[in-house]
């Protein structure tokens, strides 16, 4: 989906993304594209057909499956960084069939289809791990891992584990636990790894990813996700 300014003067040190979307998307990935505009990228947004009215205004739609590679990699090119936002919404541990149909099939799609049309980077919206709890959910997204990893392209890997946002507030009411938990020895290094991060710092992170692709596989954590906007100078 091409946001921003016009192709031509950006050609030169624009990264093309590739968003894949699915009935089941995530909460980040609407809100990828204001915030890749605003950096001067162009992103393309794969949608089912039915679906183009929802893409933000001068956006492009690539029309597909995200469970079908066939049905967009022919779309890809010329796109750089292809970034991964599918996943089932509400994950619980009564969706684990879910998450292995959608969830991992779609990023086992996205793989080939980056393979195969040359593309440079993946951006893989992963989680933090290791969890106590929700372990169908962190096995498929390390299985995801595993299979961007299999494929030898460049990759950065975000594992966030909640995101509070619009809709998802409830856990500000933790802030006070987590807080104290930060400060114990014992539970400091589970507690910034299971930390809450806000929606403006994940797109500051995907941002962040798109513009610096890493050498070969880089994992960023909560710590990291939670810095990303002030390294990009934001308050």
């Amino acid at each position: 989906m091409g946001i921003g300014r016009d192709e031509h003067a950006l050609r030169g040190r624009l990264r093309f993304a590739l968003r894949v979307r699915h009935r089941r998307k995530r909460l980040r990935g609407r809100a990828l594209h204001p915030a890749a505009a605003r950096s001067g990228h162009l992103v393309r947004a794969l949608v089912r057909r039915g679906s183009e009215n929802k893409i933000p205004t001068g956006a492009h739609a690539v029309l597909g499956d995200a469970l079908d590679a066939a049905s967009y990699v022919d779309q890809i090119a010329p796109a750089r960084t292809l970034v991964h936002l599918v996943g089932t919404p509400h994950p619980n541990p009564l969706k684990a069939r879910e998450f292995r149909e959608v969830d991992l099939v779609s990023i086992r799609e996205a793989v080939q289809a980056a393979t195969r049309a040359g593309v440079r980077h993946i951006v893989y919206m992963s989680v933090a791990q290791p969890a106590p709890v929700m372990r169908e959910y962190v096995a498929a997204r390390q299985h995801g891992e595993a299979i961007v990893r299999s494929s030898r392209i460049a990759a950065t890997l975000l594992r966030p584990w909640y995101v509070v946002g619009p809709g998802h507030r409830w856990p500000y009411v933790l802030k006070p636990l987590y807080a104290l938990l930060e400060r114990l020895p014992a539970t400091r290094d589970a507690a910034l790894r299971l930390g809450l991060v806000t929606q403006r710092e994940m797109l500051c992170a995907l941002v962040d990813a798109v513009e610096h692709p890493p050498g070969e596989v880089r994992i960023v954590a909560v710590p990291e996700i939670r810095a990303s906007c002030e390294a990009q100078g934001q308050s």
